[in-house]
């Protein structure tokens, strides 16, 4: 949230951006959801949503929503959301997408297009498994949120809350859902 401080003479403008990340939803709402991201000023969903209204809920939690369609979404979902999706948030260079690989094993044509595009951040799901990995050849930071739903073989649900404060990426909190 945006904060204006004067100091002395000079005026200066100290923002941030919280975000809150899940993946592989599976048509299953939780109100952790609302209760984990109230405060997040976006929420970015890495693909296999399931259902259209889940991202209806989610826009009642946070001023904007950013979602990708993953292989199991069809119908609205896949006529809403993108396959994929590059964005700015502060200074930092994102892609969120749904099958994207991670390093050392990206998935076809995507560590061209992650060099290509200068991606600082790369967020995907798919896997059901958790990774926050910092890729030093890329030099960027890669991760997958781990599934939110019941949907698969994980066993644990989770979900991530982060900041991003102009080129820095801090306050990554990893939460499991009951």
């Amino acid at each position: 949230m945006p904060a204006s401080h004067t100091a002395g003479s000079h005026y200066f403008t100290l923002h941030m951006t919280r975000i809150g990340i899940l993946s592989d939803t599976h048509s299953l709402w939780d109100d952790k959801f609302a209760y984990y991201f109230t405060g997040c000023d976006e929420i970015w969903h890495a693909g296999d949503i399931g259902d259209i209204a889940l991202l209806d809920r989610l826009r009642d939690i946070a001023p904007r929503l950013r979602a990708v369609r993953g292989n199991v979404d069809h119908g609205e979902v896949s006529r809403q959301c993108p396959e994929l999706e590059i964005f700015t948030v502060e200074q930092i260079r994102v892609l969120l997408t749904h099958i994207g690989g991670y390093p050392g094993r990206w998935a076809s044509g995507m560590k061209r297009m992650l060099r290509d595009e200068r991606i600082d951040l790369m967020v995907d799901g798919h896997s059901h498994l958790l990774k926050i990995i910092y890729d030093n050849d890329m030099h960027l930071l890669h991760i997958n949120p781990g599934a939110a739903g019941r949907q698969g073989w994980q066993q644990k649900r989770t979900i991530i809350r982060l900041t991003i404060d102009g080129r820095d990426i801090r306050d990554c909190e990893v939460i499991e859902l009951a």
